[in-house]
């Protein structure tokens, strides 16, 4: 089903005839003439019924005997023909704010996420011809859409080659407003907007998952804090031997690595020991 225009004519016009009509049923009433009143009648009767007032951001699909006629999407006062039946849609921009739902996300802990889906209707012949409910609609596969997301990233993870919901907000938003793209495209709905709302591990493994996310964080600050020492200590022993100030044998080379090793990763102040020399010689 596509959305065409349907055929319409303005409803003033119309209104005139009506009045007409009615001018002419009081007239020949008065005249005695029944035979003129109840084609007046049958008339007015006709043209009464083929008027629509479509209001701003409302559209209206018009079936005749059962065929799709077309739809009326611009506001104003029209006429059509009085046989068609119509159905009133909204196509103002609605929000879905979804419950918190209960996955797992793509390493299997339990999680809640819940977004907010901004929609509205952009083809209103799908909207109400293909789907029994377009809100109910909408609803039903937004929720889908958004365990479908949760399953394919990580809740949160240290590294910055890997995507996670809590660490590319931006990214798993872009993914969920493609999907539900997708599912929603056969209701003629457009997505104009989607937005993780709620995002949290599920109660029965919220303390063990924290503290797991603080050993993490230790564990990566640590590996950072001795890459740059290693870093440290190599430039150090490269420039006392390239300037000549000292010559270093390997065992001595070994014994100020150490040293400079348990300098820079400690996480407590170090206390220099400066050797002064012997008392005997």
């Amino acid at each position: 089903m596509q959305e065409t225009k349907a055929w319409k004519m303005n409803g003033f016009l119309f209104f005139l005839v009506e009045l007409v009509l009615l001018g002419g049923g009081i007239y020949f009433f008065t005249q005695d003439n029944y035979a003129l009143i109840v084609p007046c009648a049958i008339l007015f009767i006709l043209i009464a019924n083929g008027f629509l007032i479509v209001q701003p951001n409302q559209g209206y699909v018009l079936t005749f005997f059962g065929k799709y006629v077309g739809s009326v999407r611009e506001d104003g006062f029209y006429w059509t023909n009085p046989f068609n039946s119509s159905k009133k849609i909204s196509l103002r921009v609605r929000n879905f704010n979804s419950d918190k739902i209960k996955v797992n996300d793509k390493d299997g802990n339990p999680i809640e996420i819940g977004a907010v889906v901004v929609w509205r209707v952009i083809d209103s012949a799908k909207a109400v011809l293909d789907i029994e409910n377009v809100g109910r609609f909408v609803d039903i596969q937004s929720e889908t859409a958004i365990r479908s997301i949760a399953t394919r990233y990580p809740y949160d993870t240290h590294t910055t080659d890997i995507e996670s919901l809590q660490g590319n907000p931006d990214e798993v938003a872009h993914a969920l407003m493609v999907e539900l793209q997708e599912r929603l495209t056969i209701a003629g709905v457009e997505v104009i907007e989607a937005r993780i709302s709620h995002l949290a591990y599920a109660p029965e493994i919220a303390q063990a998952m924290l503290r797991r996310q603080q050993a993490q964080a230790v564990i990566a600050a640590r590996q950072q804090i001795v890459e740059g020492a290693m870093g440290m200590v190599t430039m150090v022993i490269q420039n006392l031997e390239q300037q000549g100030v000292v010559d270093l044998d390997e065992e001595r080379k070994a014994s100020m690595a150490n040293n400079l090793l348990v300098t820079l990763v400690s996480e407590s102040g170090t206390t220099p020991v400066v050797n002064t020399g012997s008392l005997y010689s």
